[in-house]
Order: C-alpha cells, then structure tokens, then sequence
C-alpha cells in the first residue's frame, strides 16, 4: 500500500501564516453564528455557523517552461490566475487573472518566447472566450481575451511554428471541434469535427504541415463512444485521416501529444492495461516505436538527449531512446502526487506537482529540491471541494491533493497532502476514511497517531471515480458506490477496517448504470443507479448484502433522469433523483409509497442524510429536511450556493448531531432541532 509523508502545518488560510489565527479568534469570538428564528410550526430555527474557507491552497492544473520562468495555471479558484515562477531566484515574479472560467488545464508558448497562449476550463456554454494570451515581455500587463472556442471547455494548446495556435477540448453537447487561432487576423475559427464518437480531445500539437488530434473516451464512456483516436490534419488539404498505432487504439484516448524533432510523441490514458508511448514519424505515420508505459496515465514530456521525461500517476518515469524501454526514475523519498509539468533545462529537470510545489531534479546525481508555490508568493485561495465528513472533534473537506482538516476546538486549519481528490468520506471511530478519485480506491488518516494518509484498498482502475460513501454499523464496512468514467457502468466496494479485506461488484445493477448513491439500514446496502449515457436505463434502486454479495431484490423508480442520493429513517428508503424528484420506498413491502416534485430546489445533483429522526438533504442551492409522516420539505438554509466541484455534499457528526456544508466556499456548521 501506498504511504505519504505526515500533513505539512503551514498556514492555509492565508499567505503569510496568520490565517490560522484569524480563524481561531473568529470562532472564539462567535461573530459567524447566525440564528435564524423560530418557524411558524413553533420549532426553533437553526443556528449556522460559518467556520471559514473549507479549503484553501494554490490549486494548480498546467504548467509550460519558457525561457527560465515556468508559467502554472490555477485549478478551482476564482478568479483564475497564472503566476510566473522564476527558476533561477525560486519566486513568483509576475501573475496575471481573467475573469472567466474556473481553471486552466491548457498552456502552450509560442516559438519566439513572447506571448504565452492558455485556455478555460468554464461551467457553462456561454459566449465568454475562453482563450487568451500573456505577453511576457511585459508581465505587469493582464493576459488579453482572444477569443472562444465552441467547446465549452479548452483541454490544450499548441502552437505551430508559423506561430499558428490550435486547441481542443469538449465539454459541450456535441463532439468535440480542431480550432485554430490566427494571430494575423485575431479570428478563432473551427476545421471540423475530426471523432464524431469521441467525448474529450485533451491532446493537439501541430508542425508546419500537419495538426494532430488526440481524443477519444475520458468521460461518459460506453454506448458505442470511441477509444484512442490521433488523427492527423493536413494542413494545405484540410483533409483529416485517422493515423493511430494499432497498439494504442484498445485504450480509451490519447492523452498527450508533442512534437520533438522529426516525431510525434504520443500516449494514451489507460483503464485496464497500462498506458502505451509511441515515437510516430511525422512525416510517414505508418513508421512508428511504442513501449509500455508504468501505470495508466502517461504525460507531460520532456525531451533530454535521447531520453523522454514523462509523468504517470505519481511519479516520473523515463524512455530511452536507445533501449525503447521505460524504467521508473528513482527518487528516494520524493512524493509527487499527481504532476501537471514536466520541463528539462540545463541538465535539470523541473516537475510541478498539484501538491503546490516545483521539484528541481538534478538528472546526473538525482538529487532534489523543491519550493511551495504559496511560500514563493502564489495567491492561495478557496477552491471549490469535493466531499466531506465529521467526527471526533474534526471536519474533513476534500480539495485538489489535498484534504484540509478543521479542527473544531482550536480552528486550526491543516492540509493533508493525498493523491487525487477524497470524493467522499467517512470518520469511523476517529478514522478518516475516504474514496479517491482517480482510481485510488480506498484511504485513511487517522490524526492521533500523526501519521500521513494511507492507500488501504485498491480496485480494479477503471473503476476510477468514487461518488458516495458511508458506514454499515451491523457489519462494520466502509461502503462505496463508484463510476468507471472510460468503460460505462460502476461497482460497489466494501472495506473491513478491523481485517483489511475489501471486496468489489462490478456492474451490481447492471451493465450500463453507475453507482451513484449508497445508504444502509439493518446490516443492508441500497445502491442507487444513474447513467452517464443520455439513454438507457436509470434510477434503478437494488437492495444488496454486502457481506454475501449478492442481490436481495430492487425496484424501478420510473423517473426519467437517475438517482442522485439515498438515505434510510425507519421503514422508508428515500430516494432523491438529479433534478429533485423525490421517490420514497416502503422497504417492508418493496413498493413506492410516496412521489413528489422538488425540482425548484434541487437543480441537479443532492445528497442526504439522517440527523435527529429526519432525513436532510443539500443541493447546490439548499439545505432541507423531510416531514418523516408527510414528507414535506421545510427548508433549513437557503441560497447556500455550495461550492461544490463535483455535486454537494453533507456530513452528520454523530456525536453531536451537527451538520456541516458548504455555503458559497465556506465550511458552515447547522445545529437544527426539528419537531418529530
């Protein structure tokens, strides 16, 4: 199993280390309480208290060398930036923010050194550009808009040598375009739809004649959606053909393209092999080398001699040119977690980890060191987050390679370094326990011991997307619904905490529907269906034994759009769709006993949980609860706006019987008493 080093104690609510003791004195002070009254029914209202930012850091999502700066693009925070790190004095020189998007994930320079080019990640498909580009020879000046793709979402960049720019993304309802970017004309313009099957491009890179476009299946996968597809576009004839490596097809996408002299360097993302590297001939595509790679993720290249530089999904490894092989590069005890860039200069080579930091690797003796972005003067800011989970005196709130733990004495505010993104999560006897994205399965931490987190159960890696999470009291298991994102379908796992075990379904509803949503009740599991496809089945309810593994019955919810949560009180299994219809099962009889609509508060994903003798529910707008005779809604926090990444969130401390959301980016705490 995988061990990282104890969680680092730097300040994190501000730069400068004294947000700890801002929000310690704030708490101590009471000034963020809020009550709000008392309800025509005669119950007391609840009392919410903001606890302050639920995760604060530099997120970052890309990273290019130019010159002897490295230029790293911000992830989840608003407004989104890209700060200028100084390789030779280990400080961030410049930065520059635009006001559209949540995170930049594509960056390219262009040949003269000048002008730096990146693209948004954005959550709409509104008319805002999504690309812009950074003068560097004057850095004081904000990077300008230079248009927008109709992708809604830019996933690269790359810049011919002509100085011609082309991107490529998705995003959108339809499949994803080659764009290009004119500097003579300032005009964004599209060449066509190279995939029609495919539903993410994240790779292009161009020469003078030909752009490559590397897509296929990140999202959504199944029902017919392409695997990996490089397709070459001529750029005389714009005319594309399909120039794949037999041995790259089988896996779900390119993942990353370059250009490094006279080949084309590319590799895929994998699901259940290990992804491939190919060194393609750029001017006769048939002619080709390919290697295995180590792991299921292989990019950002860094070209060195003979020698290629990559990342996987912790680390670096190497190909050599001269063996046609990859080998690990061995770096002691060096954690780098996830890594979005890798650049080599003067016999060094320089990784930006989402951890926060820039390693410098010494290629010849393999020594390092590394400098925290937020020391050297990048902004920290709140990120949107992923799950959360209270208990024993702590709340736990998942951001990007970090889990930020709350502590509700003190106030202070630790970052626990983890790979990926803690999707859900429970405390168990103290215990955090997590399900972490992408394809990390199961983690702990426990924060009395000062440990660091700890990989105890692994799965099958294209079941790579954890999405809900609890704790089965009769049989002691960690449960966890899951998505496989490239394959379709889902699974559900089981973790034993006193022996280790874990256990996996695959596909227990059926072949096309996730497990979106788990809740337990009597020593029985609920498992809740929903479908990345936007038909076939959906919404199916199965009862199932987690011990055994095996089905006890299900029921079909009828509703057009799947399950979204599950919780149980008593009898009754609620079961609340994406987009708010609430279905309510008689677990007794095995029937639908109650339906309504509550669509105006629910727009889209929800979660719930039991506290204090009712079922409570979040979406991104509202916190609410059910009557357990009616099934009335009385609304318990409104207008919460919960900055979210991936679908709200809330978690029941039960010790205390208090509830903790978000509201905007801020962890808030709910004390609600309500009338049974």
């Amino acid at each position: 199993m995988t061990t990282l080093p104890a969680p680092t104690r730097r300040a994190i609510l501000q730069a400068g280390g004294v947000g700890v003791l801002s929000a310690v004195a704030a708490v101590a002070a009471g000034q963020q309480a809020q009550a709000l009254g008392t309800r025509p029914d005669g119950t007391r209202g609840p009392k919410i208290v903001d606890l302050g930012p639920a995760v604060q850091q530099f997120g970052l999502m890309s990273a290019v060398l130019v010159g002897e700066t490295v230029y790293i693009g911000s992830r989840n925070v608003e407004p989104a930036n890209v700060v200028a790190f100084h390789v030779p004095t280990r400080t961030v020189t410049a930065t520059t923010t635009v006001p559209t998007g949540y995170a930049i994930q594509a960056m390219a320079g262009d040949p003269t050194g000048r002008y730096l080019y990146f693209g948004m990640l954005k959550k709409d498909d509104g008319p805002e550009a999504n690309l812009y580009r950074w003068d560097l020879t004057a850095p004081d000046s904000p990077a300008e808009e230079i248009g927008r793709i109709g992708d809604r979402d830019v996933r690269d960049v790359a810049v011919a040598p002509d100085g011609a720019v082309f991107a490529v993304g998705g995003g959108s309802p339809t499949p994803p375009e080659l764009w290009q970017f004119d500097p003579a004309t300032g005009i964004v313009t599209s060449l066509g739809v190279p995939d029609a099957r495919s539903t993410l491009a994240r790779a292009v890179a161009a020469s003078g004649s030909t752009v490559f476009f590397g897509a296929g299946t990140t999202f959504g996968g199944g029902a017919g959606t392409s695997r990996a597809s490089l397709i070459a576009y001529d750029r005389s004839a714009a005319t594309f053909s399909q120039v794949v490596p037999e041995e790259l097809a089988a896996d779900p996408s390119i993942r990353e393209l370059a250009v490094v002299g006279d080949k084309l360097v590319a590799s895929t993302a994998a699901s259940t092999a290990s992804s491939k590297l190919a060194l393609i001939d750029l001017d006769a595509p048939a002619s080709y080398t390919v290697a295995t790679s180590i792991g299921k993720t292989a990019k950002n290249f860094a070209a060195d001699g003979d020698h290629i530089y990559l990342a996987n999904e912790t680390g670096i490894v190497v190909y050599s040119g001269a063996s046609g092989t990859i080998e690990p590069l061995d770096l002691g005890t060096l954690q780098l977690g996830e890594i979005w860039g890798v650049d080599a200069r003067e016999g060094a080579l320089y990784v930006v980890s989402a951890y926060g930091f820039v390693a410098e690797i010494d290629l010849a003796t393999r020594g390092w060191t590394t400098t925290d972005l937020a020391e050297a003067g990048a902004p920290v800011l709140p990120q949107t987050c992923m799950g959360i989970a209270a208990g024993a005196g702590y709340v736990y709130v998942g951001g990007n390679g970090v889990i930020a733990r709350h502590s509700l004495a003190s106030g202070e505010v630790v970052n626990v370094r983890v790979p990926g993104e803690a999707k859900d999560a429970e405390v168990v006897d103290g215990v955090l326990y997590t399900g972490q994205y992408s394809s990390q399965g199961i983690w702990s931490y426990d924060p009395r011991h000062g440990d660091a987190a700890t990989q105890v159960a692994r799965f099958s890696s294209e079941q790579n997307r954890p999405l809900d999470t609890t704790w089965d009291e009769v049989n002691g298991l960690f449960l966890v619904g899951a998505q496989a994102d490239t394959e379709g379908g889902g699974s559900f796992w089981t973790y034993d905490p006193a022996t280790g075990a874990s256990t996996s379904a695959i596909d227990p509803i059926d072949d096309i529907q996730l497990v979106r949503a788990v809740a337990t009740a009597d020593g029985v599991a609920y498992l809740g269906g929903d479908n990345a496809q936007k038909t076939g089945p959906r919404g199916t309810v199965v009862a199932w034994d987690p011990v055994a593994g095996t089905e006890l019955w299900r029921i079909e919810t009828a509703q057009p759009k799947g399950i979204a949560a599950l919780a149980v009180r008593g009898r009754h299994l609620y079961a609340l769709t994406i987009g708010g219809t609430l279905v309510v099962v008689d677990r007794a009889r095995r029937r639908v006993v109650h339906t309504a609509d509550h669509r105006a508060l629910v727009p889209g994903f929800a979660a719930m949980a039991t506290n204090r003798g009712v079922v409570y529910a979040v979406s991104d707008t509202t916190v609410f609860r059910f009557d357990p005779k009616t099934f009335a809604v009385t609304v318990v926090l409104p207008e919460t706006e919960g900055g979210w990444y991936s679908g709200s969130h809330l978690n029941v401390d039960a010790e205390t019987g208090l509830i903790y959301t978000l509201r905007g980016r801020n962890l808030v705490q709910i004390d609600d008493h309500p009338r049974r």
